[in-house]
């Protein structure tokens, strides 16, 4: 089992399914004062493009085929397809990956309207960050079966326990969300939980017009679908580019 802090490479020597080469020895790079390895080469390169969902598929094929538990995190903006993505990860994987996704943290509605918080929901602090890095840790630490929430976007709430990691079965954890490259805390240690993470990106004018789509199916207004994608949601997407240059690679979907 891998550590805290001391991520390894996600590419075999000589393989990278994005640019075709590089230095991808396993320990290689310089462990920086966040405690990620930075500078590894490959596709786990800070600055590495994975171009397309095939390429990314087959670099999280290089992570689950190695020994033991790997967790590999997909971060990006708001409709920039990081769930998509991740959910076609773990299907093409099969049984040894499962999904765990960071929005299943989030705080009930009911405690979001006690905090004052209901109105920026998806905003940093509206998510249990403590809780997603505590279930980090025990999923990293091995030897018990870990339950973890799910978001359900009909209800927009979370139910209790509805994802299982075996590590009796499991060789790689994708976990996908907004804020896994922030530097505060209680964020912060989640970048030293991931063996890799990758950044999504895509099309501004499309993010934006899938955004307002997804509110519009979830029952809000055209008004208020646009609303939110471009305040209280573009508020979060600004801070998510910030963290970008974290990123191991990124992924151009």
């Amino acid at each position: 089992m891998r550590t805290e802090g001391r991520p390894s490479s996600p590419c075999p020597a000589g393989a990278n399914p994005a640019a075709g080469g590089g230095d991808t020895s396993r320990n290689g790079g310089e462990t920086g004062a966040t405690g990620t390895a930075r500078g590894r080469g490959g596709c786990g390169a800070t600055g590495a493009d994975i171009v397309g969902v095939g390429a990314a598929v087959a670099a999280a094929r290089v992570l689950a085929d190695r020994p033991g538990l790997a967790v590999l995190g997909i971060v990006g903006a708001p409709g920039a397809g990081k769930t998509t993505l991740a959910e076609r990860i773990v299907a093409e994987l099969g049984d040894p990956a499962c999904l765990l996704p960071m929005d299943g943290f989030h705080l009930a509605n009911a405690t979001l309207a006690r905090l004052g918080r209901a109105d920026r929901k998806g905003a940093p602090d509206t998510f249990d960050a403590a809780g997603y890095v505590a279930t980090l840790r025990r999923i990293r630490a091995g030897g018990e079966t870990v339950y973890a929430p799910r978001f359900h976007r009909e209800v927009e709430e979370s139910y209790a326990a509805e994802l299982t990691v075996d590590p009796a079965t499991t060789r790689l954890v994708v976990t996908e969300g907004n804020y896994l490259l922030l530097t505060e805390p209680p964020w912060s240690p989640v970048r030293g939980l991931l063996d890799a993470c990758w950044y999504v990106t895509v099309d501004e004018a499309l993010r934006r017009r899938r955004l307002v789509d997804r509110h519009r199916r979830y029952g809000r207004s055209p008004a208020a679908a646009r609303a939110w994608a471009h305040g209280s949601d573009q508020r979060n997407a600004d801070l998510i580019a910030a963290t970008r240059p974290a990123a191991d690679a990124v992924v151009r979907l």
